[in-house]
C-alpha cells in the first residue's frame, strides 16, 4: 500500500511539473509577443511625428515709447523662455512637487501610481494622481481634461511619444512653458511677470517655491484670494526640497519665513486701437510675409508707432461727435508727416458692433482732391494769383458737354485767384484748370502722390469723384506737409521673435514728388480753408495753431483733411449703406478734427509752417496783381516760386481814384506774420 501511495504522489508532482512547465511555456510565449507587440508599437510610434506642440506664445504690441499696448493670441497670455534662462531652485521644486523620478522613468512611474493607489484606497476616494510631467505635459498639449477611459489611452500613447521625440530637458521646458499659474498667466516666465513684475532668471528660492505650488489649483491657491494657502503649500514644497536634498534645512527655513511682495494684477486696456491692431496684423502677414499663426501666437514683439494718448483722443473725438447720429460712421487716420509713422487709427464709431476698417473704405474725396490737381498746376506755371472766371460754365468733353456747378449755385461772377479758388472751394475753377494743364496730368500727379485706386480721364476727376481711402490721401497729402517729399505710411517699427531675433526693421521711406517751393505754395493756399471765408473756418474755433488742409463734400461723405508740421490727420464722416448725407452732418468731420487736433496741442508741439529756399514773398495789388507800389490801393503780400513773382509795378493811378497807400513797406503785422511763416 506504501509503495502505491509513493506512486500516486509522484505522478501528482510530475503531472504539476509538466502543468508549470506548460504555464511557463505560455508565459514565454506570452511575454515574448508583448515584447514584440511593445518592440513594434514603439517604433511605430517613434515613426509617427507628434503634431507640433501647442505652446501658444502671446504675441506682445508695443506702442511708440516701447510700452506694451496690447497682446496678439488665442487667449492664453504666454512668454516662454529657455530652460536655461529658468533658475535651477525652480526647476528642483516643480521635480519635488510634481515628478521627483523624472529623470528615471519612461513617462510613467510605477512608485508613482502604487503610492498614489494606495493613498486613495485609504481615504476611499480619490485624493491623488499619478501623472508624471509628461503625462500632465502629454495632456495639455493635445487632449481635453475630461476622465474618459479613451482619453487616458491617447495620453499614455501620446506620453510614449514625448519621451521618443524629446529629451528630458526639451520635455521640462515645455512643460513650464505651458501650465497655467492662474489670473491669466501661462507658462513660468509670464507668472514671474504677473506676480512679482519680473523676469523669471530673477526669481530667487522664496519667490519659485511659491510660484512652483500655484498650478495644483490656480483658483485654490491664487496669492490675490488665498495667500495663505498659497504661503502654506509654499512649506511643503521647500520642505520636500529639503528631504531631497536639493536645498537645506535652513535655506528651506529661511525661504519660507522671508516676506514676498505680491503685486496687484494688472490688466491692459481692452478695446482700445483695435483697428489698429488688425491692420498691424495684416501688415505683417501681408508686408512682410509672416506665418498668421506665428504673428498672433508666436511670442513675437512687435513695436508700433502708435501713440496711446493721441489713440485715445482721437477715439474719443470719433464717439463723442457721432453719439446722437445713429448708424452714422467715421473713421480718423492721424500721421507724422516728416516720417510717414501712424500715430492714431480708428476705423470705426464701434470695433465691437463693426470690425470693418474705414480708413481703407474707398470713398468719394470729393473738394479734398482738388490739391492733387492744383500742385499739378502749380508745376506748369498757375501761380497764387493766376485767375478764371467764376461763373457757370459748361465744358466740350469728347460728344457730351459736362455741367459743373457750384455749392447752392454760388458764383463769384468774375475772375477769382487760385487762392480764392481753394479757399471757396471753385468747382468752375478746379474744372477748368484740370482742362488747361490736361486731365492726364492730374492723373500722373494723383500716382506719383501715392493713390493707387483706379482714376478715369474724365472731367468730374477734378472733383474727386473716384473713390480712394482715407489711407491713401493721407499718404498724398505728407508730400504737401514735407517739402515735397511723400512719406510711406507706416504702423510697424520693428519685429522681435521670441529669442530676440529681429525679423522685420521698418524705417521711414520718403520719395520726392515735387520741390519744397511748390509744397510750400500749396500749404500756404491750404491754409486759407480755414481763415474767415474758407469751407473750414469753424475748424478756427476750435484749433488756432498753424493749419492747412482742405474739406470735401459729396453726396454721401464729408471730409476734412487738415495738417500743420508735425501731424497730419485725415476724417471722414459718411454712412455704410448706400444713404445721402446731409450737408449738415457733413461738416461733423470738421468737428472731429477740431476736437481732437485741440486735445493733441495741449500736450504735443505741432510747430510752425517755415519758408524754404526757392520761395519769394512780394506785396501785390490784389485787384490788378500788378507789383505794390506807391500808387497801389491796397496791398497784400503774396508768395511765389522764385521766377514767378510779379515784376510790372502798378501803374501811375488816374484822377478820381482812390488814393494810394501812404507806404509800401510792410507793415509790423506784416512782418511778424511773415517771420512766423504765415
Amino acid at each position: 500500500m506504501k509503495s502505491d501511495s509513493n506512486s500516486i504522489d509522484g505522478f501528482t508532482w510530475w503531472r504539476r511539473l509538466k502543468q508549470m512547465k506548460n504555464i511557463l511555456r505560455y508565459l514565454i510565449i506570452c511575454g515574448f509577443i508583448c515584447s514584440v507587440c511593445l518592440l513594434v508599437l514603439v517604433l511605430y510610434l517613434k515613426s509617427k511625428p507628434l503634431p507640433p506642440p501647442d505652446i501658444g506664445a502671446s504675441s506682445m504690441i508695443y506702442d511708440d515709447q516701447n510700452k506694451l499696448m496690447d497682446r496678439i493670441d488665442n487667449g492664453e497670455l504666454r512668454e516662454p523662455v529657455p530652460l536655461s534662462k529658468i533658475p535651477k531652485a525652480l526647476v528642483e521644486a516643480t521635480l519635488a512637487v510634481e515628478d521627483q523620478n523624472f529623470y528615471h522613468h519612461f513617462g510613467f512611474s510605477i512608485k508613482g501610481i502604487i503610492r498614489a493607489a494606495w493613498a486613495n484606497i485609504k481615504a476611499g476616494r480619490v485624493t491623488q494622481g499619478a501623472s508624471t510631467i509628461t503625462q500632465q505635459l502629454a495632456r495639455n498639449l493635445y487632449l481635453t481634461h475630461d476622465r474618459t477611459w479613451s482619453r487616458k489611452i491617447k495620453e499614455a500613447l501620446l506620453t510614449i511619444q514625448l519621451e521618443l521625440h524629446y529629451s528630458k530637458q526639451e520635455i521640462l521646458e515645455m512643460y513650464l512653458n505651458k501650465i497655467y499659474y492662474g489670473n491669466g498667466a501661462y507658462g513660468v516666465n509670464r507668472a514671474s511677470q504677473v506676480y512679482f513684475q519680473q523676469p523669471v532668471e530673477k526669481l530667487n528660492l522664496s519667490q519659485c517655491a511659491f510660484l512652483v505650488g500655484i498650478p495644483r489649483g490656480p483658483a485654490y491657491y491664487s496669492p490675490y484670494d488665498h495667500y495663505q494657502r498659497a504661503k502654506a503649500r509654499q512649506h511643503i514644497i521647500l520642505n520636500l526640497m529639503a528631504q531631497n536634498h536639493m536645498i537645506t534645512k535652513q535655506e528651506a527655513y529661511k525661504a519660507s519665513i522671508g516676506k514676498l511682495a505680491i503685486h496687484s494684477p494688472t490688466k491692459l486696456e481692452t478695446q482700445r486701437a483695435n483697428y489698429f491692431r488688425d491692420y498691424i496684423i495684416r501688415t505683417a502677414v501681408d508686408q512682410f510675409g509672416l506665418d498668421e499663426s506665428w504673428v498672433r501666437s508666436g511670442g513675437l514683439k512687435i513695436y508700433t508707432t502708435l501713440n496711446q494718448k493721441m489713440q485715445k483722443d482721437a477715439e474719443k473725438a470719433v464717439t463723442t461727435t457721432l453719439l446722437n447720429h445713429p448708424d452714422l460712421q467715421g473713421a480718423l487716420l492721424s500721421v507724422d508727416p516728416r516720417t510717414g509713422q501712424i500715430k492714431a487709427m480708428v476705423g470705426g464709431r464701434d470695433y465691437q458692433s463693426s470690425p470693418y476698417n474705414r480708413v481703407f473704405a474707398h470713398r468719394q474725396p470729393g473738394s479734398s482732391f482738388k490739391p492733387i490737381l492744383y500742385l499739378s498746376a502749380l508745376e506748369h506755371g498757375f501761380t497764387p494769383i493766376t485767375k478764371i472766371m467764376s461763373q457757370p460754365t459748361s465744358f466740350p468733353y469728347g460728344n457730351s458737354v459736362y455741367h459743373p456747378s457750384n455749392y447752392q449755385q454760388n458764383y463769384a461772377n468774375k475772375p477769382i485767384t487760385l487762392r480764392e479758388a481753394i479757399a471757396k472751394s471753385d468747382n468752375i475753377y478746379a474744372v477748368t484748370t484740370e482742362f488747361q494743364i490736361g486731365i492726364d496730368k492730374e492723373i500722373e500727379m494723383a500716382k506719383r502722390l501715392g493713390i493707387r485706386s483706379n482714376l478715369s480721364a474724365t472731367p468730374s476727376l477734378a472733383l474727386g469723384s473716384y473713390p480712394v481711402t482715407p489711407f491713401e490721401m493721407t499718404g498724398a497729402y505728407t508730400a504737401f506737409a514735407a517739402n515735397g517729399n511723400r512719406q510711406e505710411l507706416f504702423g510697424i517699427r520693428k519685429i522681435v521673435a521670441s529669442d530676440g531675433t529681429i525679423i522685420v526693421s521698418n524705417e521711414p521711406k520718403s520719395t520726392t514728388v515735387t520741390t519744397p517751393a511748390n509744397a510750400f505754395l500749396m500749404t500756404n493756399l491750404l491754409r486759407s480753408v480755414f481763415q474767415s471765408g474758407g469751407t473750414g473756418h469753424r475748424v478756427k474755433q476750435m484749433f488756432s495753431g498753424a493749419i492747412a488742409g482742405k474739406t470735401g463734400t459729396t453726396d454721401r461723405d464729408g471730409w476734412l483733411i487738415g495738417y500743420n508740421p508735425n501731424l497730419l490727420t485725415t476724417v471722414w464722416v459718411g454712412y455704410d449703406k448706400r444713404k445721402d448725407l446731409p450737408h449738415d452732418k457733413a461738416r461733423l468731420s470738421q468737428y472731429i478734427w477740431g476736437k481732437y487736433m485741440r486735445q493733441v496741442a495741449s500736450y504735443q508741439p505741432l510747430g510752425m509752417f517755415s519758408i524754404p529756399a526757392g520761395v519769394k514773398s512780394v506785396y501785390i495789388d490784389e485787384k490788378s496783381g500788378y507789383l505794390a507800389n506807391e500808387n497801389c490801393p491796397s496791398q497784400k503780400m503774396e508768395y511765389f516760386a522764385e521766377g514767378t513773382e510779379p515784376t510790372i509795378p502798378c501803374p501811375v493811378q488816374e484822377q478820381g481814384q482812390n488814393p494810394p497807400a501812404s507806404s509800401a513797406s510792410p507793415s509790423l503785422v506784416d512782418q511778424i506774420a511773415k517771420w512766423l511763416g504765415f
